[in-house]
């Protein structure tokens, strides 16, 4: 896995390891020890995942007394993501 640190501080692109065949593929999404190592200490107590069709915007989070980290994952095609750092 890849890790990069953004200019937003707590803002990093990931891009996993993808391991491809005949059969399709594999990655890991999630290993405690290498997400440390490239600077994410959360533990990830929730795991959702949505489906968009080409141009849906989905809403801006913002919390205030419950903060959350988000993993952001594109499976096919490509998102535009804003992160905005309102510290």
């Amino acid at each position: 896995m890849e890790f990069e640190p953004l200019a937003i501080p707590d803002v990093i692109r990931i891009r996993p390891r993808v391991l491809g065949d005949d059969r399709g593929y594999f990655f890991e999404a999630w290993e405690r020890r290498k997400f440390r190592a490239g600077g994410i200490e959360a533990d990830f107590v929730q795991d959702n995942h949505s489906g968009s069709t080409r141009g849906v915007l989905r809403g801006l989070h913002y919390q205030i007394r419950q903060p959350q980290g988000k993993l952001v994952r594109v499976l096919e095609g490509e998102v535009f993501d804003v992160a905005v750092d309102l510290r």
